[in-house]
């Protein structure tokens, strides 16, 4: 009976798989989207109206503009991908995290410690696209979805191991979580991240910014990070110097896109 529950698991997440298999915009990749996007949007609504209620919102006028600028700028570029999205972007007054995020439905926030590292616009540009790519990528119901998957597989293995005693029931989960962790998840989290600094490079160049200041950034950013950083495999973040290697091999087609757009100004 277990081995016919398990074969019915398998067959249903496959199934779901496929019917919920859709593109990414940009780069062809099929991604695996299962949640309503309007059930994400309607969550993500809520918890960034509650992360302006808790954090402070930046009043630097210099940052709010810049802000505002570049990210209408890489909105625009995005437009035709995202139609719907009335994007709206917010500094919270964080000095210590040189940090942002984007979630689904176009809300971006930027903490005023990214501004350490900001020297002009194509900085800030390099940081609000990849956010921005996050958002067009659909990546967070990819996590989502995923983890869903991840889920359905945990429950038709404990139930697989339901006559097992007590240790062995509790090591096998235990080794289906970690190598879930180790061997899915996080590789899955890596490629997101690098998903979203190849797009963003080609969004901030069509916007007109110049994508090779991305290199500086992140350079920037390397130093800043050198200390504490746990090794890639443990890491839902590529190493620094994965993150440089691949924007430097997708750096020619960006700079092509950015002398396009500068040849029509």
């Amino acid at each position: 009976m277990y081995s016919q529950l398990i074969t019915f698991c398998i067959s249903f997440i496959i199934l779901l798989g496929i019917s919920g298999c859709t593109t990414v915009p940009g780069t062809g990749r099929s991604a695996l989207i299962l949640v309503p996007e309007s059930m994400l949007i309607e969550q993500s609504n809520s918890l960034f109206r509650e992360m302006r209620r808790k954090n402070r919102v930046s009043t630097n006028t210099k940052f709010n503009a810049m802000v505002r600028r570049v990210g209408r700028n890489i909105a625009q570029v995005v437009r035709d991908d995202m139609p719907a999205t009335s994007w709206d972007f917010i500094v919270f007054e964080d000095s210590s995290q040189a940090n942002a995020f984007a979630m689904p439905g176009g809300k971006v926030g930027i903490f005023t410690g990214i501004f350490d590292l900001v020297d002009q616009d194509a900085d800030l540009a390099t940081v609000i696209s990849h956010e921005i790519a996050h958002v067009v990528a659909r990546h967070g119901n990819q996590r989502v979805s995923q983890q869903l998957l991840l889920t359905a597989g945990g429950i038709a293995l404990g139930v697989a191991l339901d006559d097992e005693d007590r240790r062995t029931r509790n090591a096998v989960l235990s080794a289906y979580g970690a190598g879930t962790t180790l061997g899915i998840t996080l590789p899955y989290s890596r490629g997101h991240e690098l998903e979203a600094d190849k797009l963003g490079l080609i969004y901030m160049a069509r916007a007109g910014y110049d994508p090779r200041r991305s290199l500086v950034f992140w350079e920037k950013m390397m130093v800043k990070q050198r200390a504490g950083v746990l090794p890639e495999f443990l890491s839902t973040h590529p190493a620094h110097r994965s993150r440089l290697r691949q924007l430097n091999a997708t750096m020619d087609w960006a700079v092509a896109e950015y002398d396009a757009v500068r040849s029509l100004n």
